[in-house]
């Protein structure tokens, strides 16, 4: 069962999410919110990269009052994350937040749960709310034995229940963990359990390298079983990196084809071309186009005409030159030195 076909439809901004709709890419910025010009900067970069979903702490009446000041110069929604003072969310809110992060548990009971129900309801704003292994309630843990996924969904559904208690279910819900088995299990558990949209990310995954091959791992069991909404990457690093990994695994998966997708052989002993280099040009090269088309930079004339045809661009190398071929059929024989520039040519002339 696809469960984002199912989903109820959330509407933040201009983006929609739920009931089908792409899985947004998200991202947070690292900058002082108050600090306007910085984060404006580093969500502008972020909007280059292909992020659609963009969420700034909001720990200071200051940062608040900043939101609109930011928000009258990106063109991608803006989400407010809330940690304990409830009167930061009602702030936000009427400071143009599309969107608020909260966990009702620690914003201090069900009256001040009701009156940030009440801001979001009069505005139309979704609330995000969120639940994270490192942070379960003790009773659930003695009572699971443990941080289980029973214990997270238990969690999760106890602050969705604290927020339509107050009259408002316009809800996104997210649990996080670092570990990828717990968090795809959880995942899979809430989907049986609701329809509210889901908000999918691997906590705490670590540095670039090492935080995007565990998110890959985790995401790729979470999207594949049909669930998420909107994903981040969560990285220690420059946000950018986020989204460039977010790109990548939803192409992977099959989820977007938004981008070129460029394939490339591991060389071997019979690569007679600088086949690393060539590679990582042509991702540098293609990262500048927004093409739904798949590119192969192969090494040898064992497999690389092939591998290059089944691509809608390739280059198949041989000694220190290589065939050009495009949908299937060879262009053209072209020097090494030539090969990169040929593909430029036909990608500004794609068609």
């Amino acid at each position: 069962m696809i469960y984002r076909e199912n989903t109820r439809v959330v509407r933040i901004g201009d983006v929609a999410i739920g009931g089908g709709h792409p899985v947004a890419i998200q991202s947070m910025t690292n900058t002082k919110t108050e600090d306007v010009n910085a984060t404006v900067a580093q969500i502008e970069a972020l909007q280059d990269a292909g992020c659609e979903i963009i969420r700034c702490t909001v720990p200071t009446e200051e940062a608040a009052k900043a939101l609109p000041l930011i928000k009258e110069r990106i063109r991608i929604p803006l989400v407010a994350d809330i940690h304990f003072d409830y009167r930061l969310a009602l702030l936000a809110v009427e400071n143009g937040a599309d969107k608020i992060r909260i966990n009702p548990g620690n914003i201090g009971g069900e009256e001040r749960v009701r009156a940030v129900a009440d801001a979001c309801k009069a505005k139309g704003v979704p609330i995000r709310v969120g639940v994270n292994a490192g942070s379960l309630e003790k009773a659930l843990i003695e009572k699971y034995g443990g941080v289980t996924p029973e214990g997270l969904v238990e969690s999760a559904l106890d602050k969705v229940r604290m927020v339509e208690n107050a009259g408002y279910d316009h809800l996104v819900i997210s649990i996080k963990a670092s570990d990828v088995h717990l968090c795809s299990s959880a995942y899979k558990l809430l989907a049986e359990r609701t329809d509210y949209p889901t908000h999918v990310g691997i906590t705490e995954a670590g540095t670039v390298y090492t935080g995007t091959v565990k998110s890959a791992v985790g995401l790729g069991m979470i999207l594949s079983a049909g669930i998420g909404d909107t994903i981040r990457v969560s990285l220690s690093g420059d946000p950018v990196e986020e989204i460039r990994a977010a790109k990548t695994i939803l192409r992977t998966l099959g989820l977007r084809r938004e981008g070129i997708e460029v394939v490339a052989c591991p060389t071997c002993g019979r690569t007679e071309i600088d086949l690393i280099g060539l590679a990582e040009r042509t991702e540098a090269l293609c990262a500048q186009y927004d093409l739904p088309i798949k590119v192969a930079v192969m090494g040898c004339v064992v497999n690389g005409p092939g591998e290059a045809r089944e691509a809608d661009l390739g280059i198949a190398g041989g000694k220190g030159e290589g065939l050009l071929i495009k949908k299937g059929e060879v262009v053209k024989k072209l020097p090494e030195s030539e090969l990169l520039s040929a593909l430029q040519y036909e990608l500004d002339h794609w068609g």
